[in-house]
């Protein structure tokens, strides 16, 4: 077994789940692999399945979720499945060649050998890039992420990137069901419970290239919950809030 797992959340992702398996199995560093699938109906588990029995018996695994309950909460299911066994470090990427799996020993040293406790894919940092993006939906983005460091004061250039590696320590040591958002945001706000909790983060920066295959899941409730709950994330929830309630005795 890896000391490292890949989560990869589906829904409808049959064009692409075979490929973005094989393209992480075949780096030369070895990472396990774990699908978390919320029912796909274009059977896209169907596909792990198969894979699984012909090729990764011991490094390809499946997570099945009875229905469509969003990006945070297939996350959280991954991690809860990672910190039940022996993973160091545990790593989150989508499904759609959005982020480049050559990426990942990048990200993984960030943690493993420079010392980072999170490390972040990022686009807005020196070096990262968008490519394939109408121009509008690069400004959307973009402000986004102006927007988000000037409510919530963090440091990071990118803090709605979806690329990122955790270590093991900063998931057991958040109380990973205090996560409240399950879009969009989920992804700012474990950047801002991990930042909040004093953990070191380092940005690497990627070319985040758009999916070519499939359809976004991106809607415009995911956007309303990003914009109006960001600001009531910065207001209303303390470092305390995000510790797990057993280290919080200990405190």
């Amino acid at each position: 077994m890896s000391d490292t797992l890949v989560i990869i959340p589906t829904y409808n992702e049959r064009e692409n789940v075979a490929n973005i398996i094989q393209a992480v199995m075949t780096l030369d560093e070895p990472f396990d692999v774990l699908i978390v699938d919320d029912n796909s109906p274009d059977k896209t588990a169907h596909i792990v399945k198969e894979l699984q029995q012909a090729a990764y018996p011991d490094r390809l695994h499946l997570l099945e979720r009875p229905g469509k309950q969003g990006l945070g909460t297939a996350y959280i299911a991954g991690f809860e499945w990672a910190l039940a066994r022996d993973y160091e470090y545990i790593m989150e990427m989508d499904a759609d060649f959005s982020h480049d799996p050559a990426d990942l020993p990048r990200l993984r040293a960030a943690c493993a050998t420079d010392g980072a406790d999170m490390s972040v894919g990022s686009r807005y940092t020196r070096g990262g890039k968008v490519t394939n993006w109408p121009l509008d939906r690069i400004i959307l983005s973009y402000g986004a992420s102006v927007y988000v460091r000037m409510i919530t004061l963090m440091p990071i250039k990118d803090p709605t990137a979806g690329f990122v590696c955790y270590t093991r320590r900063v998931l057991s040591t958040l109380a990973l069901d205090r996560i409240k958002f399950i879009g969009y945001a989920f992804q700012i706000e474990m950047k801002y419970a991990t930042w909040k909790l004093g953990f070191k983060i380092k940005e690497v920066p990627i070319t985040f290239t758009d999916r070519k295959e499939g359809i976004s899941k991106m809607s415009k409730g995911i956007v309303q919950e990003a914009v109006g709950g960001v600001f009531k994330m910065r207001f209303s929830r303390t470092r305390k809030m995000y510790r797990r309630a057993e280290l919080e005795e200990q405190a």
